[in-house]
């Protein structure tokens, strides 16, 4: 009876007991244990005391209940039904001397005996032995006790000793639902359901964020609890609308290392920790199984495992279609998170298709949302099935991820520690090279790092620094084997270093496991022979806990029923090294139909392209450069071969300087216009934001975009290359303005608008971005001396005279004689 509180009058004597309903303090309990008192003197088992005035006693007559504010009791809450009704033969137990069990017969009208007067009210008949039935007389302290549903543990009812119907005279109890009469009840209700967990047939919004939040815990990413993550702007708007609009699903999608699951993860906490919570159920591809019907099968088992864990028992009815209806019922709709749904069985990627039919009528049926993170090439291949649950059958939102934007990745730095041109150019806005590279500074404090490095030498590094502490781990007092260090056996003693040098061999040969396994994963028996869990063959050094020291470290993390590296673009990287380039590029590019037995997934493009990013790296930009003119070749020759044209992208966008190919550029930039007027397929790869994003120096970018504009068709076919021009001047006018001056003397016409020209085109865009860079354009245009330029200058002169009169101003005192 540790959750009940005595209630006595100011003399000392017990009038009742009563039960907190809350975590404000809220005691609820019988009228008749208030009934007539000006003040009560409240117990809590714990010996803690609290006395009540009239003002702290809300008395419900009509109810045959009363509320009580306390303060300081410390007593934990009990759960309240939510049924409408209890029905007749539930057992339930009650306190009357000890806790005892009892049955419900019936709802039956009784009569309340109060100070005021005889009341009408319904109430719970109980079935009780002759002991309870003793202690259920009036006056023997029982009144205002809890009557708990005997499987759910939730309140159906208050104990009245002053009730009567015309067969008893004792063992009511009045049941506590929501009236309209009582906005003070109806309110604790809420606020019961909303903050103290019942299961069962009484399960509520608060078990609800209980479940979710003890599977986020157990199976969720792990977050640095040191270093808050960075919200990202663009994703936590479209998220929050996304969470208040019409569809069911969300694309969360980014390449490996873009930060997409931190930013899942971070939505999960920000919604379980917000000023009104919401539920957020966390699940990984690796959760599902072959023979799911849907995603239901997967949250079912998440929940269920939670709720054995939570309860330390049987949880009850934990059907994922409830438990969604409970929290859409309270405003707060389940949101389903889906992390790298690659990671799924091959028997259920087989059937995909008809999986996603099924989930998505269970999300329109139960009311619950999805937000799906994963990689680009996914979400291209399934969108449309997905899309078939939009509105109007239209496609579902997609968010994409790329790298930080600059205050972003300010923040991000100092957050982490990263001083300012620790990473080189674009590697300065990498989520993951940030977040790694901080871990490897914070484990050698005071080194300093030669120049800026970038991310192919910051993923070496922490490959290198989880391999010694692995080594470390397995060699120390306190670690798997049991053996102690022997003197200087540190962290850069002779013996940790060469097992240090054996657990990346081990590693290396993991990847190259995982990257012939198809999934990118390895199965438990293949781990286990890489990274023993018990005594280690003497080829590894002997010794023992090979499996849990890389667990414990983090460099490798349990995936459904076998493991993966932590982190996709570590995972990449090393298979990348291990990967025949050219026997890949035979089967996925060259001779793909007579090549391939077998499909390859297209979200295992990314060892792929690590694999030419490595070739570059290693053997110059000659040979990567030839690899790129075959892809490019190969292209030409079939427009709609997904492989070349997905590993020529990313590898070019992933070069740290893609000058170095601007004769494959310039060929590429050729055959798109060439493809075009042709009316064939241009792949979407190859698109605008592709050339807008390639590492080049602005002025070679805006002669390749000079070159794509002749390939612009329609308005109505989406973005056009004239478009991607206009971006980058809004984005940096000023730095732009140069080279788009450059286009005058191009006086080729655009298929699209053949009255308009290149030339043409360039002093639209100018005129039109013109505004907060206008001293600077006209400076440009002087620059040009083009009679291009000098035709703006005279159209800047009529529509910006002021502008004109500073040039003109300048100019009177330049030194140079053409500007006077």
């Amino acid at each position: 009876m540790d959750q009940l509180v005595r209630i006595d009058d100011p003399d000392g004597r017990p009038r009742g007991v009563g039960f907190l309903a809350d975590h404000h303090g809220t005691l609820l309990t019988s009228h008749e244990a208030v009934d007539g008192l000006t003040r009560l003197v409240l117990c809590a088992p714990n010996g803690r005391t609290a006395t009540a005035g009239p003002d702290a006693v809300v008395p419900l007559p009509a109810l045959g209940l009363a509320l009580v504010r306390t303060e300081g009791l410390e007593v934990r809450p009990l759960p309240l039904t939510v049924r409408d009704r209890t029905d007749a033969g539930t057992y339930v137990r009650l306190p009357a001397g000890c806790w005892r069990e009892a049955r419900v017969l019936t709802t039956t009208p009784v009569t309340y005996a109060a100070r005021d007067g005889r009341r009408r009210l319904d109430a719970l008949e109980l079935a009780i032995g002759t002991a309870g039935r003793d202690a259920l007389r009036p006056g023997g302290g029982a009144t205002g006790g809890p009557v708990l549903d005997a499987r759910t543990g939730a309140v159906l009812g208050v104990l009245g000793t002053a009730l009567s119907s015309e067969r008893a005279d004792r063992g009511f109890a009045v049941p506590v639902r929501p009236t309209a009469a009582d906005s003070a009840l109806t309110a604790l209700l809420a606020r019961n359901a909303a903050t103290v967990p019942a299961y069962g047939a009484d399960l509520n919004p608060a078990a609800v964020l209980e479940l979710t939040g003890a599977v986020l815990t157990v199976d969720g990413p792990p977050l640095a609890e040191d270093v808050e993550p960075v919200e990202r702007a663009v994703a936590t708007r479209e998220l929050a609308d996304f969470t208040e609009g019409p569809h069911p699903v969300l694309a969360l999608t980014g390449a490996p290392g873009s930060g997409r699951t931190t930013q899942l993860a971070a939505l999960a906490v920000r919604r379980h920790r917000d000023a009104t919570p919401a539920p957020a159920l966390w699940l990984r591809g690796a959760d599902l199984r072959g023979g799911d019907d849907s995603l239901a099968d997967a949250a079912h088992r998440a929940l269920r495992r939670a709720g054995v864990a939570v309860r330390e028992g049987e949880p009850g009815d934990l059907d994922p279609g409830r438990v969604a209806r409970v929290a859409a019922g309270a405003g707060r709709p389940l949101l389903l998170l889906l992390d790298d749904p690659e990671e799924m069985p091959a028997a259920l990627a087989g059937r995909l298709p008809e999986w996603t039919r099924n989930t998505v009528a269970w999300l329109r049926e139960s009311g619950a949302r999805l937000v799906i993170g994963c990689r680009e090439e996914f979400w291209e291949e399934y969108a449309e099935h997905w899309g078939r649950g939009a509105p109007a059958g239209g496609p579902a939102p997609c968010v994409r991820l790329a790298g930080f934007t600059s205050r972003e990745a300010r923040l991000a730095r100092a957050r982490h520690g990263v001083p300012e041109g620790a990473l080189d150019g674009r590697d300065a806005r990498h989520p993951l090279a940030l977040r790694l590279l901080s871990e490897v500074r914070a484990a050698l404090p005071g080194a300093q790092t030669p120049g800026p490095v970038d991310r192919h030498e910051v993923l070496a590094a922490h490959l290198d620094l989880m391999c010694l502490r692995v080594a470390v781990r397995l060699t120390a007092g306190d670690g798997p084997d049991g053996t102690a260090v022997r003197p200087g056996d540190g962290p850069g003693g002779t013996a940790v270093r060469r097992l240090a040098t054996r657990v990346a061999g081990q590693v290396h040969e993991a990847a190259r496991r995982a990257l012939g396994s198809g999934t990118g994963a390895l199965d438990r028996k293949t781990f286990e022979a890489l990274f023993p869990p018990g005594p280690a063959p003497a080829r590894l050094g002997g010794g023992s806990g090979w499996a849990s020291a890389v667990l414990v470290e983090g460099l490798l993390v349990p995936t459904g029923t076998g493991y993966r590296f932590a982190h996709t673009e570590l995972s990449d990287w090393l298979q990348g090294s291990h990967l025949d380039l050219e026997a890949a590029l035979d089967v996925l590019v060259h001779r793909p139909r007579a090549a391939a037995p077998v499909a390859v997934p297209h979200h295992r493009a990314g060892p792929v392209v690590q694999a030419l990013l490595l070739l570059g790296r290693r053997r110059g930009a000659r040979l990567l450069a030839f690899r790129l003119r075959e892809l490019a070749d190969a292209l030409d020759a079939d427009p709609t071969s997904w492989w070349a044209a997905r590993l020529l992208s990313r590898t070019l966008l992933d070069v740290p300087d893609a000058a170095p190919y601007r004769e494959v550029l310039r060929h590429l930039a050729e055959r798109v216009v060439a493809w075009r007027h042709g009316r064939r397929p241009v792949p979407t790869d190859l698109g605008p934001a592709f050339w807008a994003a390639l590492p080049l120096p602005a002025a070679e970018r805006f002669a390749l975009l000079r070159e794509l504009v002749l390939a612009d068709g329609d308005t109505e076919e989406g973005e056009r290359y004239l478009d991607a021009a206009a971006r980058l001047l809004a984005a940096d006018t000023t730095a732009v303005q140069p080279h788009l001056t450059r286009w005058f003397e191009d006086e080729r016409p655009l298929p699209a608008t053949p009255d308009a020209t290149v030339a043409t085109a360039a002093q639209a865009l100018l005129h039109t971005h013109r505004h907060g860079a206008l001293d600077e354009l006209t400076e440009a245009l002087a620059d040009s001396g083009h009679r291009r330029a000098d035709e703006l200058l005279a159209v800047l002169a009529e529509d910006e005279p002021s502008a004109a009169c500073r040039a003109v101003d300048r100019w009177a005192s330049d030194e140079r004689p053409a500007r006077r």
